[in-house]
């Protein structure tokens, strides 16, 4: 039972956490210190890189948007050591045009016996030229 508990808190801090990326730092804690990650255009390991990449994340989405969003629309417990949420990103690019940006994606973590993730594998519907394609394109 207690495990079931452990994996719902992780859930829970995901669900916290994963909508507010572009405004404000996530929870660290829930991650083991040599983390995996990859989406389409980076793959790298540890804890530092990870929080790297989170902080690029929040200093591009303020710096080239106006309006960004992550809209998370469920987070659960898809296989007995996997955890999945499904999302989208949409915004407004700082550009006279107002290009807009929206992808869907899902990221597919990975937990340890400790229920820590240890891996965390992000899945675009598109590829990253078509989406930075939607930043040139005039409405």
């Amino acid at each position: 039972m207690a495990d079931k508990l452990q994996i719902e808190q992780v859930i829970q801090t995901l669900k916290q956490d994963l909508p507010t990326l572009f405004e404000q730092d996530i929870t660290y804690d829930i991650y083991t210190q040599d983390i995996y990650f990859k989406d389409p255009v980076n793959k790298f390991k540890y804890k530092f890189n990870y929080r790297i990449i989170f902080w690029t994340l929040r200093f591009h989405a303020q710096l080239f948007f106006t309006q960004i969003a992550f809209d998370l629309h469920e987070v659960y417990q898809s296989a007995e050591d996997t955890i999945l949420a499904k999302w989208t990103v949409r915004g407004v690019l700082r550009v006279p045009w107002q290009a807009k940006i929206f992808f869907n994606g899902y990221s597919t973590y990975k937990f340890n016996s400790d229920y820590l993730i240890y891996e965390h594998i992000d899945t675009w519907d598109r590829k990253p030229g078509e989406i930075l394609r939607q930043f040139i394109q005039k409405e």
